[in-house]
């Protein structure tokens, strides 16, 4: 089972898929989740690209310490995972809390990214999200794990699909059952400890980015991604019709549609003249 050692020890587990002649994708899970939420994205992706998952400390298989926990750190654990597969630079997909992420990699990283794609996440707090958040930092805290997930689902599966994908739940959802509450609450801590000024930093990352959004989510609204694609300079925005905050599971076929569709394209422009981004698109 391979394991990557962060630069303060922590051990992090990582599965591979896919020829290592291939271009690599690092996928990167949001809170609470590990690699198993991109279950439907990795085996696909593996036809095509080298695609690397992790789980993010604490979560899945990797090491839960107690204590403090940062979105920086967790981005230097994302590097840590490249060079124990020995992969120079990736396309980096992120999701949620893992978007955060991919853009500190891209920020404190830029030679390691090959492209962006930052999934229903933002780049700045709501003052209402702060306050969800430590709610659920509070109940999985004096209530555990089970009732942190009741809590959050309607938040991140949409109305027309939470009856169906709820029994699945638990192993599919970011926010799944089986976490430890200590690791959890150390996540939603790192979430709310990072500087608003990122944002203002959006304009340094240069390589091609695809935003990447459900018209229902409401855990991270349309508008977060509509920021995060106008403070990047080489952005395209894509919305998908009827998927909410969990689109990389409930709507799967399409989210996997548009991601290959721009990896496909961002890695044929490396080789010939630079192409115009679409700034918005529509996906049903």
């Amino acid at each position: 089972m391979p394991y990557a050692r962060s630069n303060d020890g922590i051990r992090l587990h990582y599965q591979v898929f896919g020829a290592s002649s291939r271009p690599a994708v690092l996928m990167i899970q949001g809170l609470g989740a590990d690699k198993h939420g991109w279950d439907m994205q990795r085996f696909v992706f593996a036809a095509k690209y080298r695609v690397i998952a992790l789980d993010n400390r604490g979560a899945g298989r990797s090491d839960k310490p107690f204590g403090h926990y940062s979105l920086e750190q967790m981005a230097d654990d994302a590097i840590a995972v490249l060079d124990a597969v020995g992969v120079d630079a990736a396309h980096v997909v992120g999701a949620s809390m893992g978007g955060a992420i991919s853009q500190i990699v891209a920020l404190k990283h830029p030679q390691r990214v090959l492209s962006l794609t930052l999934a229903c996440t933002a780049c700045q707090h709501h003052p209402w999200r702060r306050e969800l958040l430590e709610s659920w930092a509070v109940i999985a805290t004096e209530q555990g794990m089970g009732a942190m997930t009741t809590q959050a689902a309607r938040w991140v599966i949409g109305p027309r699909s939470f009856r169906r994908l709820v029994p699945a739940f638990g192993w599919l959802g970011p926010l799944a059952m089986g976490r430890t509450s200590h690791a959890f609450v150390a996540q939603v801590r790192a979430i709310l400890a990072t500087d608003d000024s990122i944002a203002e930093r959006m304009s340094e990352i240069i390589v091609p980015a695809l935003v990447i959004v459900g018209n229902q989510d409401i855990l991270t609204p349309r508008g977060d991604s509509e920021e995060l694609a106008e403070r990047l300079p080489n952005a395209e925005l894509v919305v998908i019709s009827g998927a909410a905050h969990g689109l990389m599971v409930e709507h799967a076929s399409t989210f996997n549609k548009v991601v290959l569709e721009f990896l496909g394209r961002v890695s044929s422009a490396a080789t010939q003249a630079p192409t115009t981004l679409s700034p918005i698109a529509t996906a049903s």
